[in-house]
């Protein structure tokens, strides 16, 4: 423990972010950074718990007091290697990731809980900053070829597990540059681009092969898959919930996910924008209130929206934990995020009902109606509808984040693996699909989930397809193992 009574002696400190005014003109990540002293501190508000709650939080099992006291005594160096012995990515879960770990600090049970998301940033950020972040080929090369298919978090990290362990490992992605939702899911304000490819760089240089606009079942053909012993399955769960209700055919209702796609393509200079596509001077409304939801209102308003409105059928959450939602579990409260602060009208327990179209098929307005749920003892909410609360909007473009169903089904179908009734392809607790040489992790397996889970579950699956391919393994299976490279 660094600071005996730090907790009790620093308050919380976050970064500070641009002004409002400024940020919504560029796709530049908007914090402002702290200096080390600082950081110094809050790693210091560290209680060094008895037992660290923290860490079953986080999915990764990242060594949280432990990287917390390297950076309140100002060892960058060995922080770094204590958060990479757990997580291949922390600048991106430094970044993205909703922070389990903090609603797990037991410090929050009386006070602000540690700043962990924000340490890890900047423990990762220095690293690279140092010099320190450098390729790790292995030292030995197996003679068993893998193929990862997907690339995003989980396919990353089976990846670079699986080139530690010495296999020779191609990664297809159907895209035309590698990152998945990392890439094309999470706006640039979030998350800059060139996070992911100074990674890529490096994954790279250590040996693993990526191969881009290769869509395995279409322009791969299944039969070459052959030539690998073993096959992993990471494609995201991307099979997107619709609203089926009148008008849902109106041009102008659109995916979440392809507006948000389309707009990072535009600021990767790869395509320009075309007007359907585009919020500029539109009445917005985004229906969905998670992080998605949030993120087309970001980039709505730097489009240069008329205005953005939020739809979210549930209740407004409690600024607070209720009896209902105690600690250490996830926080079911009230959330603003920078997007919101930017402009947006949220409204909550309303239900979209019909999306109204002119003459030429183009979307003019929404109808709603108010709702709330009536709750009974061991039975689901029941939703109902509040009589005389109709309501027509007027709306250019409507932006559906209503989430995922689970994985596409043609890549398990010509495979001929499991799933099950969620369309989530079955892997048990080894990640083993019923063809023996084919694994699944990330999404694709548990469906829709979080970056943190993603990691998690392509650094498992790797450990077992080490152990199908040689017999053992010195991968981990969960936080720190015997890594054959820290």
């Amino acid at each position: 423990m660094g600071q005996l009574r730090g907790f009790l002696e620093y308050e919380r400190v976050d970064e500070d972010k641009r002004k409002v005014e400024e940020r919504v003109k560029d796709y530049n990540e908007f914090t402002k950074e702290l200096d080390t002293k600082e950081l110094n501190k809050q790693g210091g508000r560290c209680m060094d718990c008895g037992i660290p709650f923290c860490h079953s939080g986080c999915p990764l099992g990242n060594l949280i007091p432990d990287f917390n006291h390297a950076v309140y005594r100002n060892d960058w160096q060995k922080a770094l290697k204590i958060l990479h012995a757990t997580n291949n990515f922390p600048e991106f879960t430094g970044r993205l990731c909703p922070a389990p770990c903090e609603s797990s600090c037991v410090l929050g049970i009386i006070e602000p809980p540690v700043a962990i998301e924000m340490i890890e940033k900047y423990i990762v950020e220095r690293g690279f900053k140092e010099g320190w972040i450098e390729p790790e080929p292995p030292a030995h090369r197996t003679d068993k070829k893998v193929a990862v298919i997907g690339s995003g978090p989980a396919g990353l990290a089976a990846a670079q597990q699986l080139n530690r362990a010495g296999h020779n490992v191609t990664v297809f992605e159907r895209d035309a540059k590698v990152g998945g939702l990392l890439r094309y899911g999470i706006p640039d304000f979030k998350m800059e681009k060139k996070v992911i490819d100074r990674r890529l760089d490096i994954m790279k240089a250590e040996g693993i092969e990526f191969k881009t606009n290769v869509e395995v079942g279409k322009n791969y053909e299944i039969e070459k898959l052959d030539e690998f012993d073993a096959v992993v399955l990471c494609g995201g769960a991307t099979a997107r919930r619709e609203l089926p209700i009148p008008g849902a055919d109106a041009k102008g209702v659109m995916q979440a996910m392809k507006f948000l796609k389309n707009n990072n393509e535009v600021v990767d200079g790869l395509k320009d924008m075309k007007e359907e596509l585009s919020a500029k001077g539109k009445d917005v409304i985004v229906i969905g209130g998670g992080d998605t939801g949030s993120d087309c209102v970001g980039t709505s308003n730097r489009h240069g929206a008329k205005s953005v409105t939020n739809f979210e059928i549930l209740p407004m959450p409690s600024e607070h934990r209720t009896l209902e939602n105690p600690w250490p579990y996830w926080p079911f409260t009230l959330k603003t995020s920078s997007s919101h602060e930017e402009g947006v009208e949220r409204n909550w327990s309303i239900q979209t009902k019909e999306f109204v179209k002119d003459e030429k098929g183009n979307l003019k307005g929404l109808k709603t109606v108010q709702v709330e749920w009536h709750r009974k003892p061991g039975q689901r909410p029941e939703l109902k509808e509040i009589p005389n609360t109709e309501k027509e909007w007027p709306c250019d473009l409507a932006l559906l984040s209503l989430g995922f169903t689970g994985p596409e089904k043609t890549l398990s179908e010509k495979l001929g693996v499991e799933t099950d009734a969620r369309t989530n392809i079955k892997g048990g607790k080894n990640y083993q699909t019923n063809v023996k040489n084919i694994f699944v992790a990330g999404d694709m397996r548990r469906g829709q989930s979080l970056i943190v889970w993603a990691i998690s579950e392509g650094r498992e699956a790797a450990h077992h397809v080490d152990k199908f391919l040689m017999g053992k393994s010195k991968l981990p299976i969960k936080g720190n193992g015997d890594l054959p490279t820290a």
